[in-house]
C-alpha cells in the first residue's frame, strides 16, 4: 500500500501531477498551489501518514476540501483514506 497524499487524493489520477511536476504532498514541503496546505499541516503535526488515521476523521476541514464546489471530489478522497486505513 502506497500512501500518496495526506488527504486521500490519489496523486496518480491528478491532472496537475505532471503539469506542475508535483511529487505529491508526502514528498514535498509546501504545495505548488500555495504557501501551505491546512490538511497536510494538520496531518503531519499529528504525525499521521494520512487523515484516515485521525480520531476526528473525517473532520470538518477534510469535508470542506472533499466537497468543495471548484476543487472537491465528492468525497472520493475520504473513501481513499478509509481504504488506506483498512490497508
Amino acid at each position: 500500500m502506497m500512501i500518496e497524499s495526506r488527504c486521500g487524493l490519489r496523486c496518480r489520477d491528478c491532472e496537475y501531477r505532471e503539469q506542475m511536476n508535483c511529487p505529491g504532498c508526502v514528498h514535498m514541503d509546501k504545495p505548488f498551489w500555495g504557501e501551505s496546505c491546512p490538511i497536510k499541516s494538520c496531518c503531519e503535526q499529528k504525525e499521521h501518514d494520512h487523515c484516515g488515521q485521525c480520531k476526528d476523521f473525517p473532520c470538518a476541514l477534510l469535508n470542506q476540501f472533499a466537497y468543495d464546489e471548484a476543487q472537491g471530489d465528492d468525497g472520493k478522497r475520504i473513501e481513499q483514506c478509509r481504504l488506506w486505513l483498512e490497508g
